[in-house]
């Protein structure tokens, strides 16, 4: 049971906000953070326990209801393809509900009730083995994103919760729809039993690819697919910009990982060049358009379009190194890309203005904000001895060798993305931090507080951490991997 207690404990969370009054602004945040950080807690006890060579550790599964005669099972489970995920959710939610302490100061107990309900529904989406609980987790983190957008985001809060929110709904809708029809063929709805009888829906495979997969392309986002991205990011709280990169585009991928993959093989490898190919367009797409931007906010959005691409590409590589690369790259973008919208926030809530032109010159005004920045920054061009070099180059390597794309050229164009985010990353440091202090305002900025630095902190540390020494993570990674691909090798016979 100790998946159930970690997925909702933050409702305990949940349940003491709600009975304190509303001018009790510190102790809800205290309450918040603590049970957050209990929530991080458990996380690390479930990973003690963790046994990556098991195809599913500390399964909880109990009867629930009947849809159609068809059982719908409670069925959590947790294996090498969710454990980082899990990790990644509840390391970053309490560094983003410390990170508001200062920039939230409005309704906040529902700020931080809507917070603690999203890491119970993300949380839910990484452990969930049967496809309606699934489903029912996945649409529920709809709900506190759109309030916390709509709320507490900046002028065009409404506009950006509302596609958000429309965008996601219409991936979800033929992804409901394939769950409902896979169940009732296969009379289950649990993804292993799913696996097990694939060849009842073989018939409707690629039919059930698309349906999953335009759901989860969405939320990645992969191009043409991203629309929704920028908005939501530049005109969400920063801690909702934050988790919104961190974890919510994971879910996307995740998904693939989780379903597409291994329910419908045979249709994963037609995809796969395809896929790739949409991969790299977002990639090079999402660097061009980075490097035009003059709002360093919408810049660090449209990076995000960039990196999942490479993360696209690693997991239809469908090889070992590719699709473990991946994974350990939707880790590295979690911790680099909300590091940079944290860094981002701080600078905002001190200038109250994110133009690129507005700054210059910040490395003599807030050396210790302009170092860790700059850790950041090369971490997200993925320098090499940084977290973000280590994903990149196994996802590179993945593709470079993978029999479904057939070609190294895909790696070789791909490469391009990298020289591309050292442009508009470097473009970005040179503009705040570099040359003289030209605007007035910035004289009297001050660097760094305690807080914010121990917000930062444990950020900086896994960047050089998974840049150093990345076996622990790969450890853990890779027997599940190896179980994945080989699934899919043998259910597809092209590959052979």
């Amino acid at each position: 049971m100790e998946l159930v207690l970690m997925t909702f404990f933050p409702l305990v969370g949940v349940l003491a906000l709600v009975l304190l009054a509303p001018h009790q602004k510190n102790v809800m945040r205290w309450v918040a953070l603590i049970t957050s950080l209990i929530t991080f807690g458990l996380s690390l006890w479930v990973l003690s326990q963790f046994d990556p060579t098991k195809s599913t550790n500390m399964a909880v599964q109990l009867p629930w209801f009947r849809l159609a005669g068809v059982p719908i099972e409670f069925y959590l489970g947790v294996d090498g393809l969710s454990i980082l995920m899990v990790l990644l959710t509840t390391f970053l939610t309490p560094i983003s509900i410390l990170s508001t302490w200062k920039a939230v100061e409005e309704q906040v107990k529902g700020f931080m009730i809507f917070f603690l309900l999203l890491e119970v529904g993300m949380l839910g989406v990484f452990l969930a083995l049967d496809l309606v609980l699934f489903y029912i987790f996945w649409e529920f983190t709809l709900i506190p994103m759109y309030f916390l957008i709509g709320i507490w985001g900046g002028k065009r809060r409404i506009y950006a919760a509302v596609k958000f929110f429309l965008f996601t709904m219409a991936g979800s809708i033929l992804m409901l729809l394939a769950i409902l029809y896979l169940g009732l063929q296969a009379g289950t709805f649990s993804q292993p039993q799913l696996i097990a009888n694939r060849a009842i829906y073989a018939g409707a495979e690629m039919l059930l690819f698309l349906a999953f997969g335009i759901a989860f392309a969405i939320k990645v986002p992969i191009f043409p697919l991203h629309t929704w991205l920028p908005d939501a990011h530049v005109e969400a709280p920063t801690a909702g910009s934050m988790i919104l990169a961190g974890v919510l585009l994971k879910m996307g991928a995740y998904g693939f990982l989780r379903f597409n993959l291994p329910l419908f093989p045979q249709a994963s490898v037609q995809a796969a060049p395809v896929m790739a190919i949409l991969a790299i367009i977002g990639i090079i797409y999402g660097g061009a358009v980075a490097f035009a931007q003059k709002d360093v906010k919408k810049l660090v959005a449209y990076s995000s379009v960039a990196h999942l691409g490479f993360v696209v590409l690693g997991i239809f590589a469908l090889n070992v190194e590719g699709v473990s690369g991946a994974v350990l790259q939707m880790v590295n973008h979690g911790i680099s890309t909300g590091a940079l919208f944290l860094l981002v926030g701080m600078i905002y809530e001190r200038r109250h203005t994110r133009e690129l032109d507005a700054f210059g010159g910040l490395w003599k005004i807030m050396p210790i904000y302009a170092g860790i920045s700059m850790v950041v920054t090369l971490s997200s061009m993925g320098l090499p001895a940084l977290n973000g070099f280590v994903g990149e180059f196994t996802i590179l390597v993945g593709a470079f060798g993978s029999k479904v794309y057939g070609s190294p050229w895909f790696a070789g164009v791909a490469t391009t993305g990298v020289i591309i985010a050292a442009v508009y990353l470097l473009k970005m440091y040179e503009k705040i931090f570099l040359g003289p202090v030209t605007h007035s305002e910035n004289k009297s900025l001050k660097d760094l507080s305690v807080r914010e630095i121990i917000t930062l902190a444990p950020l900086v540390v896994v960047i050089f951490w998974i840049g150093i020494f990345p076996k622990p993570f790969f450890d853990l990674i890779n027997p599940a991997v190896e179980q994945l691909v080989q699934l899919v090798q043998s259910a597809a016979m092209v590959l052979h």
